[in-house]
């Protein structure tokens, strides 16, 4: 008896060990099936491959991307197939129709932007029961909560991470006499101001940003100011776990010189990031600030003969913190409906191998943040790319906590006053009221946790 009921524990133990892992339930057999047919040569039934969806929104580095998938699909000894689906817009929306009808795909781009919406949506399947002890100790060191660790689950292992800089056209400011791109913000605006004014025959400019969406204008511009002066570049302060964006104003304000100085480019309020790069492409922008992903886009999207470099964004008033690496954390995760679990990790194991990552960063599709592969892989063969990389200025910030209040959000709402003028003392305190009323709402549902950091400190913010 006691035999029998310790082969009966053991049994039920594995069965739970294979319901942890997406083995088990209800979920299908990743096995292959038999097919009805036979192969005119052996005389054998064939295996059904088992057919895996794999959704991005990433477009520059796609032409890889499905190099490696169809290296996968030809090498695997599993019978498995992976279809790649790369979608140019509506990434999001995308997805939640998919869950909504049972029509999800199996393994999901993720980003710091949508992963903790599509955890709270029950969409993403955790990762711990498939980490080997290798695979834990090469990721490690940069494994955050809030990116990619919910609830002390992992969902998403590390690739890249984004550097932000200000992308500058070094012919124009030799023509304007600026020696170096400009370490302060009151340099940015003067800087800014000479290039319109010796290129503004020829229609050329000083700055730009892409203004049709004031949010991602300025949380590729104004976050990376904030994180290098010292402040969380989204608003909120670390150290009280509240809002507050009057550190933001003071931003806001000198853009805001730009406009009145006629420094921006006409018609910036309704320039798109392409439309933007294409202006700068063909030498009619003097300096904007964006992404590591710009010397990819000017080598194949928008080619460019100028001579142009990226350098570390100007501050207020000097370097007291640095700059943040954004997008950090997360690269694929696995569908939480998916009928295929096992043979989704087998395919995010392959595009996580050493060789996969290193050719990701050396073709120059993104930095990596894995401290093994950056360790090791060659500067990237990009132009451009030497003034992007991660050096002694770049870390990895904390988690701001993403609410919705109600009315206007801060971009809009700055980049309000930034065209029209008002009382930006007033438009601070409306944003800080109900930014914070989100806050307290949210933490009181359970959605957000809060833990003030009174010794937070902006040139460590990892406090290691």
């Amino acid at each position: 008896m006691i035999k029998k009921a310790m082969l009966l524990g053991m049994n039920l133990m594995l069965i739970l060990a294979l319901v942890a892992c997406g083995g088990g339930g209800s979920k299908t057999s990743n096995e292959p099936k038999e097919s009805t047919t036979n192969d005119k040569n052996e005389g054998k039934t064939t295996a059904a491959p088992v057919q895996l969806q794999y959704w991005t929104d990433d477009r520059h580095d796609q032409e890889y991307i499905k190099e490696m998938v169809t290296r996968f699909n030809e090498t695997n000894e599993d019978n498995i197939q992976v279809e790649l689906t790369v979608m140019s817009e509506n990434y999001t929306q995308s997805v939640d129709i998919a869950f909504s009808s049972n029509q999800a795909p199996d393994i999901l781009r993720l980003k710091s932007a949508n992963t903790e919406a599509f955890f709270k949506k029950g969409y993403l399947q955790p990762i711990d029961c498939y980490l080997t002890d290798d695979m834990k100790a090469k990721f490690s060191s940069v494994i955050i909560d809030g990116v990619n660790r919910f609830d002390g689950q992992i969902y998403s292992l590390p690739n890249t991470g984004l550097t932000l800089r200000l992308v500058y056209n070094k012919d124009l400011f030799d023509k304007a006499g600026i020696t170096n791109p400009p370490a302060t913000l009151q340099e940015m605006v003067d800087a800014a101001k000479k290039i319109t004014e010796v290129g503004k025959s020829e229609g050329i400019y000083g700055f730009a940003l892409n203004f049709k969406n004031p949010k991602q204008a300025f949380d590729r511009s104004v976050r990376e100011i904030l994180s290098l002066s010292g402040y969380q570049g989204l608003g909120f302060d670390l150290k009280t776990g509240q809002f507050d964006f009057a550190p933001y104003a003071q931003v806001i304000e000198y853009f805001k010189q730009m406009h009145e100085d006629g420094s921006i480019l006409p018609g910036a309020e309704s320039l798109d990031i392409d439309p933007l790069r294409a202006q700068f492409a063909a030498g009619k922008i003097g300096m904007y600030l964006s992404f590591s992903t710009e010397p990819g886009v000017y080598q194949d999207q928008f080619p460019t003969e100028m001579n142009w470099a990226g350098a570390l964004a100007p501050t207020l008033d000097g370097q007291k913190g640095t700059s943040e690496i954004v997008s950090a954390g997360t690269w694929l995760g696995m569908s939480k409906t998916s009928q295929h679990q096992d043979a989704a990790w087998k395919f995010m194991q392959f595009m996580y191998a050493d060789d996969v990552l290193t050719a990701y960063h050396e073709k120059g599709f993104g930095i990596s943040v894995v401290p093994s592969i950056a360790e090791t892989a060659k500067t990237p063969d990009v132009k451009g790319m030497e003034g992007f990389l991660i050096g002694e200025k770049d870390s990895l910030w904390p988690v701001a906590p993403n609410v919705t209040p109600e009315g206007a959000n801060y971009a809009d709402a700055f980049f309000k006053y930034m065209l029209d003028g008002g009382d930006v003392q007033k438009t601070v305190e409306d944003l800080n009221q109900r930014y914070n009323d989100a806050l307290a709402k949210a933490v009181e549902k359970g959605e957000v946790k809060v833990t003030p950091n009174p010794s937070f400190d902006p040139a460590n913010p990892q406090g290691k």
